[in-house]
């Protein structure tokens, strides 16, 4: 048997916001959209040419407070081709919230709270 990884899926509060941040941040674009018939939820899958892994954004319409993300000790993992540019990016757009230089990596922070680590491409 051979299982392969396609997509994780992260709740957000601000389907927009959302959607903007991962636009401007990583790049990702709408790759599809399920629209609950009743508007209780909406999700949209997004991606990019570089893999065909997707993050899933679900919006729930009753949800009425900011999701509770616990210690946020879960991340998903960005390899990128120009580590400097990205780095000078993300710190324009004020969206770094930890920096480990030994590492030689930093996160970035989503509308929601979730961590997104970006590492350089490994020679």
């Amino acid at each position: 048997m051979k299982f392969k990884m396609v997509h994780e899926n992260y709740n957000v509060k601000d389907l927009d916001a959302s959607l903007a941040f991962y636009r401007e941040a990583l790049g990702l674009t709408e790759v599809r959209r399920i629209n609950a018939e009743d508007g209780s939820f909406i999700i949209v899958y997004i991606g990019n040419e570089e893999s065909d892994f997707l993050l899933e954004l679900t919006w729930l319409r009753d949800m009425d407070r900011p999701y509770d993300l616990g210690d946020c000790e879960f991340h998903l993992a960005f390899q990128v081709d120009d580590f400097d540019a990205a780095y000078a990016k993300h710190k324009e757009m004020g969206c770094i919230c930890f920096e480990n230089p030994s590492m030689g990596i930093y996160f970035i922070k989503d509308p929601d709270g979730y961590w997104l680590e970006i590492l350089p491409a490994r020679k």
